[in-house]
């Protein structure tokens, strides 16, 4: 991206500085993900039972949990989690989502079959769907990208289905189609790269609310292996400790709220700076 073009992106951010705060969260939980195996003070897996149950302290910030584990060792390895979960959620729901609404958009009579198969997807709660597939395909870290990524699959493909729609009525796309142009060129050069603004934004919201999903799938134990540090795993585990060791629910709950809480921040700033709308708000930068 150039210096131009980083600077567009930015404006929104520097406008507002929750926005900035937020992206500022959002890249420490990434950095923290990347960075896991240095930046943790202890192995998040080592087991101590002369250590259970420890409050916060000078050799464990977050205090320990049942089997002595280090708390914030654990809570920065589930980043990882979050970030993998959240990712694969994203990636599923554009990769199957994009060309389903585009398709369908451009041969009417594909669309009617596509676009009802989705409004029966989108007739059940996103978190029961996910919950019915889980049961069915079995828990997973796969499975729950799976399951979860199929829920916001619709939505995605109804936001891209009614975008196409008014970007197939524009002046330069009936242009093109007079020229002799067709369906596939079309769309990739007219309605594909027009999409990627909302769709920048969708992602952000789609991540944000993947992470919800993924916290309430591993707190029901049907997410990740109970193994396999994540923020809900971790509140799973600890749940029953709540009056006698509160701080294990509340650093994963922290976390899990301040990263839903900073996507949301972060698609808000996007959508003010894509969206022509609102372009108005931040004067004629960039």
């Amino acid at each position: 991206m150039t210096r131009g073009g980083l600077a567009f992106m930015l404006t929104p951010f520097v406008a507002r500085p929750i926005a900035l705060a937020g992206l500022g969260v959002l890249l420490a939980v990434a950095l923290a993900a990347i960075t896991a195996p240095w930046l943790a003070p202890h192995d998040p897996y080592a087991i101590d039972p002369i250590a259970r149950l420890t409050p916060p302290n000078a050799a464990h910030w977050f205090g320990t949990d049942q089997f002595g584990r280090d708390t914030l060792s654990r809570a920065i390895y589930s980043a990882r989690m979050a970030l993998l979960i959240g990712s694969g959620v994203v990636a599923f729901a554009l990769v199957t989502g994009v060309p389903i609404a585009v398709f369908s958009a451009l041969f009417p009579r594909l669309g009617h079959v596509l676009m009802r198969m989705v409004d029966v997807l989108m007739a059940f709660p996103s978190l029961l769907l996910a919950l019915g597939l889980i049961v069915i395909l079995g828990p997973s870290v796969a499975n729950s990208i799976l399951a979860i990524g199929i829920g916001f699959m619709t939505t995605t493909t109804r936001i891209v289905y009614g975008l196409t729609l008014r970007l197939r009525a524009e002046t330069y796309v009936e242009a093109a189609r007079s020229m002799g142009s067709g369906t596939g060129w079309i769309a990739a050069r007219h309605i594909l790269p027009n999409l990627i603004s909302p769709l920048l934004v969708q992602a952000s919201f789609v991540f944000a609310f993947a992470q919800l999903g993924a916290a309430s799938l591993d707190f029901l134990g049907l997410g990740a292996p109970p193994e396999i540090p994540s923020w809900g795993n971790m509140l799973a585990e600890s749940r029953t400790f709540i009056t006698r060791a509160p701080w294990l629910l509340l650093f994963p709950g922290m976390m899990i709220v301040l990263t839903a809480f900073s996507l949301n921040l972060v698609g808000d700033a996007l959508r003010d700076r894509l969206d022509p709308r609102f372009r108005d708000v931040f004067g004629s930068e960039g």
